[in-house]
């Protein structure tokens, strides 16, 4: 079965509508609550968290009605449960090491953004973290990347747009949080090209997030 959608068929309006959701919908919602709301504020995270998640299910509505494609094609469902876990233990490992020496390289200690991250209740926080690994692989590994190159992009450009905007996305926390996001990214975009197992990079994409979030916080 073909998981991709062909722009040739009707499903292609769809995948337009899927891409747009999954490339900039995190950065609008983020831009309208802020316009709001204090950023960093706890009403301000609750109502993004809820908008982000609203997102998501937009998208995988396009995808199972829009599109008519089975999860499979964003990279959910093609490996074993002990295959993903193992697989994303190792991104975890390889982003924290890469993460932790460009931090200590440029003294990033986690910006404003960070700072005001550590104010928010812990469960909330938690709730962040979980919504970065879950959405941010979905959207710009998963989607994005398999929809581009159906779209006709080779594989280094469907990678490296995704990762630009993700990376250029993260700007509230300064020029060194740019510059892990597009280290941790590409490593994230690398795997996802060479194994196709979001479940993989959501798993090593949220275990690094929590670690360096939430576990300090519980000691």
């Amino acid at each position: 079965m073909n998981d991709r959608p062909n722009p040739t068929t009707r499903n292609w309006a769809a995948t337009w509508v899927g891409l747009f959701v999954a490339l900039f919908g995190m950065l609008i919602v983020r831009a309208a609550v802020y316009a709001f709301y204090p950023p960093y504020s706890f009403p301000a995270a609750a109502w993004r968290e809820s908008l982000n998640w609203l997102c998501a299910i937009a998208l995988l509505l396009i995808i199972r009605f829009g599109e008519r494609l089975p999860f499979r094609s964003v990279g959910i469902g093609r490996a074993t449960v002990q295959s993903s876990l193992a697989w994303g233990g190792i991104i975890a490992v390889v982003c924290g090491v890469l993460g932790f020496a460009i931090a200590a390289l440029t003294h990033f200690n986690g910006g404003s953004s960070g700072a005001a991250l550590a104010k928010l209740p812990l469960l909330l926080t938690t709730l962040i973290v979980l919504r970065a690994g879950v959405l941010e692989e979905l959207f710009y590994r998963g989607y994005a990347i398999e929809r581009l190159e159906a779209l006709g992009l080779n594989r280094f450009w469907a990678g490296t747009v995704p990762l630009l905007i993700f990376a250029v996305g993260h700007w509230t926390g300064g020029w060194a949080n740019i510059v892990i996001a597009l280290v941790l990214g590409a490593v994230l975009t690398l795997f996802y090209l060479w194994r196709r197992d979001l479940v993989a990079n959501i798993i090593g994409h949220f275990m690094v997030d929590f670690i360096a979030n939430v576990l300090p916080r519980l000691f």
